[in-house]
């Protein structure tokens, strides 16, 4: 069974309510019809009623088992609107403002519903940035309690792969800190690990990654690594990590025994930490793209409830992976 196979079977076992607000996109209407076919979620669509029906039909797929919610016809319009500017006055918002910004960005509509418990989680980001999605989750959800920062990692499956987890990996931040230092790191690092055992189910080996191992190489970048690594140590003593290493270091048992010999996690890790955006988004695209991997993210962590971006180059499988993560994810923080 393939990785993602699993997490839809978690999702079925307790169906939540996933919150899609880019009712525009084709993608995301084939999604859904999917996903409400093999009933691993159920779904809000949010948008014209009529305009998603026609264009349900006109892509020969079934919808009529979601929930729509059109913004400018909402029953609850005004309530979504007072729990914004609620949340948002200290920041300027006033309740004009707040029912401006719900009818003009979907995104902060469905956020703001999953506020109230009209949703246990959202999907978005298959036609908009990153910074769109996590902006109004961040205004409106805020970070979970005991985060230290939110963070994007891709969860990765590899075909015929004997590294990782029987190929399947997290690349952490691949979608959002573009710089973290050496703390950050060590938080994105812990985060990463209880995002792999909670949807992986086994146990992380974490690898803070850079192009040195033990000191084969000085550079202030290759510090930054070795201070993660330290500081991970002293944070969080349960957590299985080691580095600096290369990736072939870090995953490669024979390359781990000339270069790493002795290391916890050198030649098993399946959690790879990422000096910068910079190596973390580019390893992830390499491998969906050279290996025929499938990635589902960037999902986000760190958030009090379960809020996923995609990638713009998304294809509609998946949006109905990301959707079953998100619906395992809404599961384990109930």
């Amino acid at each position: 069974m393939a990785f993602i196979d699993g997490i839809k079977e978690k999702a079925k076992k307790d169906v939540k309510m996933i919150i899609l607000p880019e009712s525009e996109d084709e993608r995301t209407i084939r999604a859904a019809a999917k996903v409400m076919e093999d009933g691993i979620a159920k779904i809000t669509l949010i948008g014209n009623p009529d305009t998603i029906k026609k264009d349900a039909a006109r892509y020969g797929v079934d919808v009529s088992g979601a929930k729509i919610v059109d913004p400018e016809n909402c029953d609850k319009f005004d309530t979504y609107a007072n729990t914004l500017y609620e949340l948002r006055k200290k920041k300027g918002m006033t309740p004009e403002g707040a029912k401006e910004a719900l009818l003009a960005d979907r995104t902060m509509f469905g956020v703001v519903m999953v506020k109230c418990g009209d949703g246990d989680g959202l999907v978005s980001g298959a036609c908009h940035s990153t910074a769109n999605t996590l902006r109004p989750a961040l205004q409106v959800l805020k970070t979970a309690p005991g985060a230290k920062l939110v963070s994007a990692f891709f969860l990765m499956d590899v075909p015929n792969c004997e590294y990782g987890d029987h190929g399947t990996f997290i690349f952490a931040d691949s979608g959002l800190n573009q710089d973290p230092d050496s703390e950050q790191l060590a938080d994105i690092a812990n985060d990463s690990a209880k995002s792999f055992k909670a949807l992986v189910g086994d146990d992380p080996y974490v690898a803070f990654i850079s192009h040195s191992t033990k000191g084969s190489a000085k550079h202030a970048l290759v510090d930054k690594v070795v201070n993660a690594v330290k500081s991970a140590h002293e944070q969080y003593p349960d957590l299985v990590c080691d580095g600096e290493l290369q990736v072939d270091a870090a995953i490669v048992p024979s390359v781990a025994a000339s270069k790493a010999p002795g290391s916890p996690v050198a030649g098993k890790a399946n959690v790879l930490i990422f000096p910068n955006l910079d190596c973390g988004n580019s390893a992830y695209k390499l491998v969906q793209r050279l290996a025929k991997a499938e990635a589902y993210g960037p999902m986000l962590q760190g958030i009090a409830k379960p809020v996923n971006d995609l990638s713009r180059g998304c294809s509609w499988e998946d949006i109905v992976g990301v959707v079953a993560l998100t619906s395992v994810q809404a599961q384990i923080a109930r």
